[in-house]
């Protein structure tokens, strides 16, 4: 009798800490889906606030970039100047004294947008003798944004005819603007004739943009 109850006390016991052992492992299981469902959480949700962020960050940038960009994507960017949007005029520039004749051509945009110009025109007189295209004065040429409405000027020096002969007679001035391909065919507002040259290369130079008249104005 004896011997059944020490079986029996021996039985609870280890039925006692076999439920305390389940307890504790549900415990641990417990214990360990939050740290699973918190990453879970974490993942969804910092995928989700990371989307926020993203989104928030996304509209910031993009919105910054598009305020930094306005001006560089294909409806915003500033287009350099067509022939056709500008008016292009030449007047004689010529000061008393001078030794060499000027020309001053304008182009003013008359587009309805700002437009870029960089660089060198392309010029070339129409004379007695055929086409003679001015050479570069190798001046520095700046980039500029000519306004809807604005005027830039660049010069054209030639050497003055004072021979007395009749030389080289001009019939006309061609003007194509940079980095276009489309020219403007003017009159030529400088003297009527230019001296013979011995065959060295042409005497007549063209500026660079704004390097005549008022410049960007």
């Amino acid at each position: 009798m004896r011997v059944r109850k020490l079986t029996f006390a021996a039985l609870a016991v280890a039925a006692g800490l076999s439920l305390t052992a389940c307890q504790n492992g549900e415990d641990d299981l417990g214990q360990g889906a939050p740290p699973s469902a918190s990453g879970a959480a974490s993942a969804s949700g910092g995928s989700g606030s990371g989307g926020a962020e993203q989104g928030s960050d996304g509209k910031g940038s993009g919105g910054q970039g598009a305020a930094a960009g306005s001006g560089s994507d294909v409806n915003g960017r500033v287009g350099k100047c067509r022939t056709d949007e500008l008016e292009i005029t030449a007047s004689d520039s010529t000061v008393g004294g001078d030794t060499e004749g000027t020309v001053a051509v304008e182009l003013k945009n008359g587009g309805g947008r700002d437009c870029l110009l960089s660089g060198y025109a392309g010029v070339d007189l129409k004379t007695s003798a055929g086409s003679l295209s001015a050479v570069r004065t190798g001046e520095k040429s700046t980039p500029m944004t000519l306004k809807d409405g604005k005027s830039v000027y660049f010069g054209i020096s030639y050497p003055v005819n004072d021979s007395g002969g009749s030389g080289v007679r001009v019939t006309g001035l061609v003007v194509t603007p940079p980095d276009e391909t489309k020219s403007v065919t003017l009159d030529w507002p400088g003297a009527a004739s230019l001296p013979v040259t011995d065959g060295s290369g042409s005497q007549v130079k063209v500026g660079p943009m704004g390097s005549a008249g008022q410049g960007e104005g």
